[in-house]
């Protein structure tokens, strides 16, 4: 069975500085139409760095949108047309003050396909060393260390609530052990 759907119309709402919100006119596999709603979002990176001692790196900061404080792994938004991996580097040296001699590729994440475009991409980082946090002056946080295997069970356990984080922390210590138990 086929299963793409033809775009046939759009219409934008809204055109913001972060997302734009359009609505479609879609052709269905079947030959029926319906609308689709979709945000538009340049995507975002999300990095997670592990420390010598086998700590990862997170944040701590305030989401409007959940009106709470999150744990997260380090991340930020993209440009239109930036490159994700360059964008990882700098995300990781603002927020953390962290510079990793290895990175690793761990993939893409969709957090909400249904809706919207953004694409998080997933870095993993090791070889760690510490200079000066660059925060953007909007930009509120505070940095922790948390062992891998104490943000596995973080994670398993309900107590990181985004997605991205939970992704890049599970790819990540599966990566790990799965490259301890080659050696």
């Amino acid at each position: 069975m086929e299963l793409f759907e033809k775009t046939l119309e759009q219409e934008y709402k809204y055109e913001g500085r972060i997302i734009n919100l359009r609505v479609d006119k879609a052709e269905l596999p079947n030959g029926q139409t319906c609308t689709r709603e979709v945000v538009e979002h340049n995507g975002g990176v999300t990095v997670a760095a592990l420390t010598n001692e086998g700590e990862l790196l997170f944040v701590r900061q305030f989401r409007y949108p959940y009106g709470e404080v999150v744990l997260e792994l380090p991340a930020g938004k993209l440009e239109k047309g930036e490159d994700p991996f360059r964008a990882g580097i700098r995300e990781l040296r603002e927020e953390t003050g962290a510079v990793a001699e290895k990175y690793v590729d761990l993939g893409k994440f969709y957090p909400s396909p249904g809706y919207c475009g953004e694409i998080i991409h997933l870095y993993g980082a090791t070889g760690i060393t510490f200079k000066e946090q660059a925060l953007d002056e909007d930009e509120f946080l505070n940095v922790e260390k948390i062992p891998l295997s104490t943000a596995v069970e973080m994670v398993l356990n309900n107590e990181i609530p985004d997605g991205k984080t939970q992704a890049a922390v599970l790819k990540m210590a599966m990566r790990t052990w799965y490259e301890e138990e080659s050696k």
